[in-house]
């Protein structure tokens, strides 16, 4: 391994933003991680594909990009397969590996950003689905010791846009590893959610396969979302907010077409990105600052823009929601 001073991390994120590091380092292997946790240089910051951050100033610490790369088939049966990945693993590149070998179950993820290691962390979901419908188990590092433990399903407490890596154990661990259960016969085909099946119907696809709902949902996001090379951004930028159902029904009374979707007993979903269109930010630019013209979930730098830039546009429109609807938005991405 080799650590550098003031590196560059504006290829490192997808925002493209030009901030640096005061130290950085990249891991391939769980001996690469150890050495660099031990070093003792803090503070800390672990990079995957750098798709979930917004970095608001340069980090005066040490920065690990984790590159743990391979798959391996851990289990196989008539039914389902058993398979591990490395956390530095391209998601969207898993997916499709995983298509490539009829392996079903995280077909509606496709096309989303990062890394399989951030994947549980966020319990990434789209289309229906979240990362611990396929969940098995992960291994993480220690950061202080470099001992490395197993967490099952229940240890991780997942839930919406949640797990227990963004709470108790939040700069706790690094993933190294994560196993998943997939299907091999017998496939749930989900397309009940969104734009799937009209997509599909478009196609003149009746019956679909796991791959027609990969391509269905990559061709969806591509219309949706920009690329992340061509205009930096992170995705959706706010978490879909879970309110009481009464608080809902409040809120029907003085906004009749308000959308929302099914959640927890007792609460509803509404989409962030329609709360933040009925505000008025939807193409919203202030210098190289932006939200984007197709989805106003999305926040984008049109070039130069800084992290304090995006920052303070997320800030104001997080206020104006909760003035109109007094809903607060919470950002899906981590600002550091």
């Amino acid at each position: 391994m080799i650590f550098s001073e003031y590196h560059s991390l504006q290829a490192l994120n997808t925002f493209h933003l030009d901030a640096r590091a005061r130290y950085f380092v990249e891991a391939h292997s769980e001996s690469d991680l150890r050495a660099a946790f031990l070093a003792g240089i803090r503070p800390l910051l672990i990079l995957g594909s750098g798709s979930n951050i917004l970095i608001t100033k340069n980090f005066e610490g040490l920065v690990v990009r984790n590159a743990i790369a391979g798959k391996a088939i851990i289990e196989e049966t008539p039914d389902y397969v058993i398979i591990s990945a490395g956390a530095g693993e391209n998601w969207h590149d898993f997916v499709l590996w995983a298509l490539e070998h009829n392996f079903g179950g995280i077909e509606n993820l496709s096309l989303i950003p990062g890394t399989v290691g951030a994947a549980p962390i966020q319990n990434i979901g789209a289309y229906g689905v979240e990362l611990k419908d396929v969940f098995h188990s992960l291994e993480a590092m220690d950061i202080d010791t470099g001992i490395v433990s197993t967490f099952s399903y229940e240890d991780c407490r997942f839930g919406y846009r949640d797990s227990i890596f963004k709470n108790e154990c939040k700069g706790r661990y690094c993933i190294t590893r994560v196993t998943f259960q997939l299907t091999t016969a017998n496939h749930r085909i989900n397309t009940a959610y969104g734009a799937i099946r009209d997509t599909l119907q478009q196609q003149g696809i009746l019956q679909p396969t796991i791959q027609d709902v990969s391509r269905a949902v990559i061709a969806i996001r591509s219309s949706k979302l920009p690329d992340p090379t061509q205009l930096g951004n992170a995705g959706s930028f706010f978490k879909n907010p879970e309110i009481p159902a009464a608080q809902f029904a409040d809120l029907q009374q003085l906004f009749p077409n308000i959308v929302s979707f099914p959640s927890a007993i007792g609460y509803v979903k509404v989409p962030a990105g329609w709360l933040i269109e009925q505000c008025g930010w939807k193409g919203f630019r202030r210098g190289d600052a932006g939200c984007y013209d197709k989805q106003a979930l999305v926040l984008v730098n049109y070039g130069h823009a800084t992290g304090a830039d995006i920052w303070q546009l997320a800030l104001a429109i997080a206020d104006s929601v909760e003035a109109k609807f007094g809903i607060r938005l919470n950002p899906e991405v981590n600002v550091i």
